[in-house]
C-alpha cells in the first residue's frame, strides 16, 4: 500500500503534471507525510507549532525510503520538537541580511555581485534554512520598488553579477523572469547571471522549454547553482530535466548544505559528488551549516568537517572536491575551512 501510494508520484501522472500543480499540491501537514511513509506520529517527535511551516512536493516525497524514520530526505523537511530548543550563539539573522538590504529586494554583501529576492516563495521549507525567519512580507520588492534595485546596480560599475535568490527564483512565472531578466540585461556591467534554485531537483516539471528559451536567449552569460544534500535526491527525472540545460551550454553548479546524521559521511559525501557530475552538475560549495535559530541540532563540529574534507581528497579527483566554506557576517568573502596544513 505505502509503495503503491508513492510509486504513483514516480509514474506517468508525475510527469504529466505541470510544475505549477506540483507547486499547489506540495504535502503541509506533518500527520499526512508520515502515513504515506508508513510512519506512525508517535515515533516522531513532530513540532505542529511551527511558524516555519512544513512544505514538501510529492515527487520529492516519492525519493525517501517508506517506513525509514531516519531517512535523509524526510529529515531535512520534517519539523521536529529539537528546532524549539534555544541553542546561544544562534540567531535569526546570522549572516546580518537586513544590513546588507540597502534596496527592497536587494542584498549587496560581497565585491561585484548582488543579490535579488526575487520572491519569497519556496517549492519546499528546509528546515536548516538560513532565511526561515526573514522578514518577506517586510522586505520584499513590488514591481514598483524594483526600479531601485536596478538603479542601484547601474549606479555601481564594480557590479557585473546578479544573483537571483529567495525563496525560490523559480516559484514565479517566467513572464515575471523574462522581465527581471530583461531589466538586468539592460545593465551594461552586467555580464552574468546567477540563479540559485532547488525546484529543478524537487519539482523537476519546472525545467520547461519556455524557461530554457529565457534562460539562452540573453545576452548574460547564465549560471544555474541547485542545492542538493543527498545522492538519493536526484533521480532518473532530475537528470532528465537538467539535460537540456548542460546542452544550452548553461553552467550547472551545486552547493549542499553539511548536516548532521544527513550527510556528514564521507562516503555520503562521495556518492554525491559523483552522482553529480554523472548528470552535468560540478560540486561548487559545502556550507557548514549558518547559525539560524532552529537548526543547531544539524550542526557538525569542525573537528568532524576537517576529517571529512582529508578523507574527500583523498578519495576524489580534486574536481569532484567541493569548497567546504563557512559564511560569516560581515566577512568580505565566505570563508574556507578544510583540513590542516601538515
Amino acid at each position: 500500500m505505502i509503495a503503491r501510494s508513492l510509486a504513483k508520484w514516480q509514474g506517468e501522472d508525475a510527469q504529466a503534471e505541470t510544475w505549477q500543480g506540483a507547486l499547489r499540491t506540495v504535502i503541509r501537514d506533518g500527520d499526512e507525510l508520515l502515513k504515506l511513509l508508513g510512519l506512525s506520529p508517535q515515533a516522531l517527535a513532530i513540532d505542529r507549532r511551527q511558524a516555519f511551516s512544513l512544505r514538501v512536493p510529492r515527487a520529492f516525497v516519492a525519493r525517501m525510503r517508506p517506513a525509514t524514520p531516519d531517512d535523509p530526505l524526510l529529515r531535512q523537511v520534517l519539523p521536529l520538537l529539537a528546532e524549539s530548543t534555544s541553542q546561544p550563539g544562534f540567531g535569526c539573522d546570522p549572516l546580518a541580511e537586513a544590513e546588507a538590504n540597502k534596496v527592497p529586494g536587494l542584498i549587496h554583501k560581497f565585491h561585484g555581485r548582488v543579490l535579488l529576492i526575487v520572491t519569497g516563495h519556496c517549492g519546499i521549507h528546509c528546515r536548516y534554512c538560513f532565511r526561515r525567519h526573514f522578514p518577506y512580507a517586510a522586505r520584499q520588492a513590488s514591481r514598483a520598488d524594483w526600479s531601485q534595485a536596478f538603479d542601484y546596480i547601474r549606479r555601481d560599475a564594480s557590479i557585473s553579477e546578479v544573483i537571483l535568490s529567495g525563496g525560490d527564483p523559480l516559484a514565479v512565472a517566467d513572464r515575471h523572469l523574462q522581465w527581471m531578466v530583461g531589466q538586468i540585461e539592460a545593465i551594461p556591467q552586467v555580464s552574468r547571471l546567477r540563479i540559485h534554485s532547488r525546484l529543478p531537483v524537487v519539482i523537476p516539471q519546472r525545467i520547461t522549454p519556455a524557461l530554457l528559451s529565457l534562460l539562452t536567449d540573453t545576452r548574460l552569460q547564465v549560471s544555474l547553482v541547485l542545492h542538493v544534500n543527498h545522492a538519493q535526491e536526484l533521480d532518473d527525472s532530475v537528470a532528465a530535466a537538467l539535460k537540456p540545460l548542460r546542452h544550452a551550454g548553461i553552467a550547472l553548479l551545486n552547493q549542499t548544505v553539511l548536516l548532521a546524521g544527513i550527510n556528514d559521511d564521507v562516503e555520503v559525501l562521495a556518492d554525491l559528488s559523483e552522482r553529480l557530475f554523472a548528470i552535468g552538475v560540478l560540486p561548487y560549495y559545502l556550507h557548514l551549516l549558518d547559525h539560524v535559530q532552529g537548526a543547531a541540532h544539524f550542526e557538525v563540529a569542525e573537528q568532524s568537517v576537517r576529517a571529512l574534507h582529508e578523507a574527500l581528497l583523498a578519495r576524489l579527483p580534486g574536481y569532484l572536491v567541493p569548497r567546504f566554506v563557512r559564511e560569516v557576517a560581515y566577512a568580505a568573502s565566505k570563508i574556507p575551512v578544510g583540513s590542516v596544513a601538515p
